[in-house]
């Protein structure tokens, strides 16, 4: 059944395919510890599956396998070389179509599969992060890859650069041999971050991580961060960029016909100018919709605050004014920065 599987989702594009068994993962009392400390920073959620995502049982009771799925987003010249000093730098992941929706359209086939392997009384979930569920944990286990001192999930065969999902089922399936960690000495990527939000090797916090900045805080980004952002406006690449494992990393299946390579460098004057009904239109079908028109446009005014040009100014004087008091108390800042630089 293991190999039919695996066939099946190399089939559906999906670049790795392990097993683990529904257990808890080791590393939950690690999890309760790090939650305790608040470095989940506004996540609530976090905090409010907790329960679930220490235990697979309380997701799927009954459940005996966990089959975890990774598919690369790797991309050829991922950032070229930028021409217009006033453009932004977006995530890599976030530079696609949603990938909730490639993997997700992807993993309800491969899990109908699964039960029908197993019979009328397998009974099979998916999720693609979106589901109470420690999937770097399960993921290490499972043997797809070890979590790195950044925390995120490291392939020995495809690098940084992947994502994950996974299938919870009742179907039991033997377990894959679990990944050792494979870092050494390295401390790449925790030199690497901006605004040492890696705390410590394998600690992250939250609150001071440019991706949670940009993207999961919904307030004012603290203002003695801010510089540390530059002109990065959804999600930061830092910390992965710097592993040593990415030299084995290669372009995946699936991911590959969906990038938008118009995100490579977008104009941080032209994002500034949208209105609502254009962030929705400009981003339809991406992940940067989760930040709305008010979160982007926050990021936006850091980043012109950020890059020293003062041809931008009448640009985020108009932004001062916005309908959005978020984005208009960032402007502000924005032109303070770059007044200051001018004295």
């Amino acid at each position: 059944m293991k190999a039919a599987i695996r066939q099946r989702a190399f089939e559906l594009g999906f670049d790795d395919c392990r097993f683990t068994a529904a257990a808890a993962p080791t590393s939950a009392d690690q999890y309760q510890n790090w939650l305790a400390q608040n470095r989940h920073g506004e996540m609530a959620w976090l905090e409010r599956t907790a329960a679930k995502r220490i235990d697979p049982q309380k997701i799927l009771p009954g459940a005996r396998s966990v089959i975890a799925l990774a598919a690369s987003y790797q991309i050829e010249n991922p950032q070229s070389e930028i021409c217009n000093p006033k453009s932004g730098i977006i995530a890599r992941y976030a530079r696609f179509d949603d990938y909730h929706d490639v993997l997700g359209e992807r993993l309800k086939s491969l899990a109908e599969f699964v039960s029908r392997l197993g019979g009328a009384e397998t009974r099979s979930l998916w999720y693609v992060d979106t589901g109470p569920i420690l999937e770097r944990d399960l993921a290490q286990r499972a043997g797809l890859g070890f979590v790195g001192k950044h925390t995120n999930l490291i392939s020995r065969r495809l690098g940084n650069w992947i994502f994950l999902s996974e299938i919870i089922t009742t179907l039991e399936l033997e377990p894959d041999a679990p990944e050792k960690n494979h870092c050494g000495s390295c401390t790449r990527c925790i030199t690497a971050c901006p605004t040492n939000a890696i705390t410590a090797p394998f600690q992250l916090d939250a609150r001071r991580c440019i991706s949670y900045l940009t993207i999961e805080l919904k307030g004012a980004i603290p203002v003695e961060l801010r510089p540390a952002i530059g002109n990065r406006i959804f999600g930061c690449d830092d910390c992965l960029a710097a592993c040593p494992w990415n030299r084995f990393a290669r372009e995946g299946q699936m991911m590959k016909s969906h990038a938008k390579e118009e995100f490579n460098s977008p104009d941080l004057i032209e994002l500034l100018q949208l209105d609502d009904a254009g962030f929705k239109s400009r981003f339809a079908g991406s992940p940067m919709l989760r930040t709305k028109r008010r979160g982007l446009l926050r990021n936006v005014c850091v980043a012109l605050g950020n890059i020293g040009d003062a041809t931008v100014l009448p640009a985020l004087e108009k932004a001062t004014h916005d309908q959005e008091p978020l984005i208009a108390e960032h402007a502000r800042w924005a032109i303070e920065q770059l007044e200051t630089c001018e004295k």
